[in-house]
């Protein structure tokens, strides 16, 4: 009898059946159960684990069906010999002596240089993971998942798409992301323009292959996905490194040499900006002009928050000169890893050759899964739900860097997305506070990998919100700010250096009632205070999301208080007031520089 412990743990997920059967096929495969030894009586391995005999005997049972253990009259239960038929009897050698290579020499092409990673594989233990890409499993549609699996794996399912021509797709998965993903982006296109990818990456990797090589010149944008533009380095392309701005990549003459665009225009990795329609009209006249492909990759573009999303750059060509590049939502991508191009026929035909060169074809079964998550509705009631949990953290990931960091962050104008690009005080060592940061249990995420030049912004980060669950978000951000504070303050403004005058008691009362303030929120949007002489105070935002509150205010010991009913956590907050010529400067009670405004009306109250 093998003398091999059995252990089982009573307080992990797994049933302690399963736990059981993966000792016992383990043991055998690797011949700590070696074949012909004798396995325990059920009943004594029962009593050695502290489990129901039964528990054992189902156990048991499923292995000898499957040929695992064998059991003799009057002896007992018996390990298999026929699984180690045909096996090499491997033992276990010192690997101190090992021979060394110098295979790194034979290495061919530009290797990838992203490999950093950019947040800790630990990043579940850590209680603010304000990282992107990564997701709490409360969000995976497990049930769902599940049964579309069912269904595509009954037995006349497998009989279909076990027959498909190895060079094809699931009609069944084309015909559903032809006519329910894609219209939602405006672009209309038949079956045999499609083609099923593994993953976003796989899609990326087949269009290099097919229109890159040492003679091609891509465009790409700067920040930007740094995998894309280790695949073009790996192909030997020249590359031109793209400025972005608040409407997405610049369009500009530096487009001239190229021969290739790539660009993520409904939310741009890695700074989230929505490419505006002017711009896009204006890349694509660019693209004919000067007789250039677009690679359209449509990262996000269900994150869309505020307004209407714009229509995809391959809904609105004319030319044929778009290849679009997209996949299901993230959280499904991560286990599921199916993603989808669209372009002309003939580009389709040659990457189907390609792919076949590689991988043939995504597994059918995952394929006809995704078919059936689709046709029966989970995706898109998946993916309400999502957009639903995604926005209200987004919204209050937004509220939160508004109210504790006012003035030394500017986040940009951004319609969507799962993460916000951060721009903190000059001053700030983004690297540094991503150590300090992970101390106090917050994760940020730092932007050096998206920049091609080493002459990055340091004092840049991201914040994100699929992995953070949207109770830690205040308190996250309220943290990150005591943080950010500190490791400026040297720098920054504060009471006793500020230039102005500081109001007194008196000089508030004659300046504030009826007074009316503009401000900038910090995802840029503009915001109107009024303070009533009653006391009361009427607050009003711009932007695609207009929003207005109502509140109180008073003045006491030398201090401008304020109170909202929603805005800012309905706190109670108290500011020393200076005026610099019309701008109006808020101090909290440490003496902290909180945010300027500007004085639209009573200028002359303070005159001499």
């Amino acid at each position: 009898m093998s003398n091999r412990l059995i252990y089982i743990d009573p307080t992990l997920d797994e049933s302690l059946q399963r736990q059981i059967r993966q000792n016992l096929v383990e043991g055998i495969l690797t011949g700590s159960f070696s074949p012909g030894s004798r396995l325990p009586s059920s009943r004594k391995l029962a009593q050695q684990l502290k489990v129901s005999r039964n528990t054992v005997v189902l156990v048991y049972q499923s292995l000898m069906d499957e040929g695992y253990i064998i059991s003799r009259q009057r002896s007992g239960i018996y390990v298999s010999d026929e699984f180690q038929k045909g096996r090499i009897n491997f033992q276990h050698t010192s690997t101190k002596n090992k021979r060394t290579s110098n295979n790194q020499s034979r290495f061919k092409g530009n290797l990838a240089t992203t490999n950093e990673r950019s947040f800790p594989s630990t990043w579940r233990k850590y209680r603010y993971p304000f990282i992107d890409g990564k997701f709490d499993s409360s969000l995976y549609p497990v049930k769902e998942w599940r049964d579309a699996n069912n269904k595509a794996n009954a037995t006349n399912e497998i009989v279909q798409w076990s027959e498909l021509h190895t060079l094809e797709d699931d009609p069944m998965l084309v015909d559903e992301i032809r006519t329910k993903i894609l219209p939602r982006r405006g672009i209309q296109s038949p079956a045999e323009e499609i083609l099923i990818t593994v993953g976003n990456q796989q899609a990326l990797h087949l269009i290099c292959m097919l229109f890159v090589d040492k003679t091609t010149t891509v465009a790409v944008e700067e920040p930007g996905y740094p995998e894309f533009r280790d695949l073009l380095l790996l192909q030997g392309a020249g590359l031109v490194h793209q400025s972005v701005d608040d409407k997405g990549i610049v369009v500009d003459d530096n487009l001239d040499s190229c021969n290739i665009i790539y660009t993520t225009p409904s939310h741009q990795t890695p700074t989230s900006i929505t490419m505006s329609l002017a711009r896009r009209d204006e890349l694509l006249q660019k693209a004919k002009q000067q007789d250039l492909l677009i690679i359209e990759d449509d990262f996000e573009f269900e994150s869309n928050f505020l307004g209407q999303p714009h229509p995809a750059l391959r809904s609105l060509d004319k030319d044929n000169r778009v290849v679009y590049v997209s996949c299901l939502s993230k959280v499904l991508v991560s286990g599921v890893q199916i993603g989808f191009i669209v372009a002309d026929r003939d580009v389709i035909i040659e990457l189907r050759k390609i792919r076949k060169m590689i991988l043939r074809n995504p597994p059918y079964n995952n394929q006809r899964a995704v078919a059936y998550f689709l046709s029966l509705g989970y995706y898109d009631a998946f993916m309400m739900h999502l957009h639903k949990t995604f926005f209200e953290r987004w919204l209050s990931l937004r509220e939160a860097l508004n109210i504790y960091l006012p003035n030394c962050i500017n986040t940009g104008p951004i319609q969507g997305g799962t993460a916000y690009w951060i721009t903190g005080p000059e001053q700030l060592d983004g690297d540094y506070l991503r150590e300090k940061a992970a101390e106090e249990g917050i994760l940020i995420e730092p932007v050096k990998r998206y920049f091609a030049s080493s002459n990055y912004p340091e004092n840049c980060f991201r914040l994100g919100i699929t992995s953070i669950p949207n109770d830690r978000i205040q308190q996250g951000v309220k943290k990150l700010a005591q943080l950010i504070y500190q490791l400026t303050a040297d720098h920054e403004e504060n009471l006793s250096n500020a230039k102005g005058q500081l109001l007194n008691e008196k000089e508030l009362h004659l300046l504030l009632p009826d007074v009316l303030l503009e401000t900038q929120m910090v995802y840029g949007v503009p915001c109107r205070i009024e303070l009533c002489a009653d006391g009361s105070m009427i607050g009003q935002t711009g932007g695609k999301d207009h929003e207005e509150d109502i509140g109180r205010w008073w003045i006491e010991n030398g201090m401008y208080y304020r109170q909202w009913n929603l805005w800012v956590y309905g706190e109670i907050k108290g500011f020393y007031v200076i005026m610099d010529g019309n701008k109006m400067k808020w101090f909290d009670g440490n003496n902290r520089f909180v945010r300027e405004l500007q004085l639209k009306n009573n200028q002359d109250k303070l005159a001499p």
